[in-house]
């Protein structure tokens, strides 16, 4: 069995968790904010049979969409005296950061 820690950009999450839910993939659904642009993300726990791993890596490829943005980088620290224009830096976002874990003991409390 493993655990799949998902990490994706909200606005991928919609799709990707009603495509899981029609496969009958059962998960924990957590708010999160990265850490480089605090943009709103979506943390899924996927527990899954290691025989469906490849089915829900194919779900994560196929909602999780990446994108091209432009971000302005942090200002320096200037003299009151100086000027400084920052340009625009190419990011890439979305997608979809994935681990992959051994599940060493799995049990249902009732």
């Amino acid at each position: 069995m493993k655990l799949i820690v998902a990490v994706i950009q909200e606005r991928d999450a919609d799709p990707l968790v009603g495509a899981l839910l029609d496969r009958g993939f059962f998960f924990a659904q957590i708010d999160s904010t990265g850490g480089f642009l605090r943009e709103a993300n979506v943390t899924l726990l996927v527990g899954v049979q290691t025989a469906l791993l490849p089915e829900v890596l194919r779900l994560l490829r196929q909602h999780g969409q990446a994108r091209v943005r432009y971000v302005n980088p942090l200002m320096p620290i200037v003299e009151p005296a100086e000027f400084h224009v920052a340009s625009p830096v190419e990011v890439y976002v979305g997608g979809a950061t994935v681990f992959v874990l051994s599940v060493e003991r799995y049990e249902r409390v009732a």
